[in-house]
């Protein structure tokens, strides 16, 4: 399976909305709970810095896409913040480390000088193997800081990488 990364286009609207939602109905990593429709969908991608989306060359279908934009702004606005979304039939195939990687010389490019995740679920393991292999540092836990959709708290793990930091390339390393 030969995958590209690109940019987002208004025409993606339905499957990239039709991937971001099957995160929000799970209910276990993203902390949105309203669904996105094809308008409230195109807007929110577009008002992204930057929203990419993992496709297969040989059949032309999205597998995949992250957005990246500010953490906040101002005296902090050099931080950028970022959420994956895998299509549940396709996880499994390194399709999320293409678009972690992606979205790192994403970052780069914009002038961002850190990524940080603010709410990693705890017991998101497979995404906190990746971003530990990619260099991610955790920041500490916060106790409680997810609710789940049967109303339990998990514990979240706030990530950040560094990404002045030259020695490590992840463009596709």
């Amino acid at each position: 399976m030969a995958i590209i990364v690109r940019a987002y286009e208004s025409a993606d609207v339905e499957s990239a909305i039709k991937i971001w939602n099957e995160i929000v109905r799970e209910g276990i990593a993203f902390p949105q709970e309203d669904e996105l429709d094809a308008t409230s969908g195109d807007e929110f991608f577009k008002a992204q810095s930057f929203t990419g989306l993992a496709v297969d060359m040989d059949g032309g279908e999205i597998l995949a896409l992250y957005i990246l934009h500010p953490n906040n702004v101002g005296r902090c606005g050099h931080i950028s913040n970022a959420s994956y979304a895998v299509r549940s039939d396709v996880r499994g195939r390194h399709i999320g480390e293409i678009i972690v990687k992606d979205c790192i010389a994403r970052a780069r490019e914009l002038g961002f000088r850190i990524l940080q995740f603010n709410a990693v679920v705890a017991t998101n393991i497979h995404a906190r193997h990746l971003y530990q292999r990619l260099g991610f540092k955790e920041l500490g836990t916060i106790p409680g800081g997810f609710r789940m959709p049967d109303g339990s708290f998990e514990d979240i793990v706030p990530q950040f990488i560094d990404l002045t930091w030259e020695a490590r390339s992840c463009k596709n390393s």
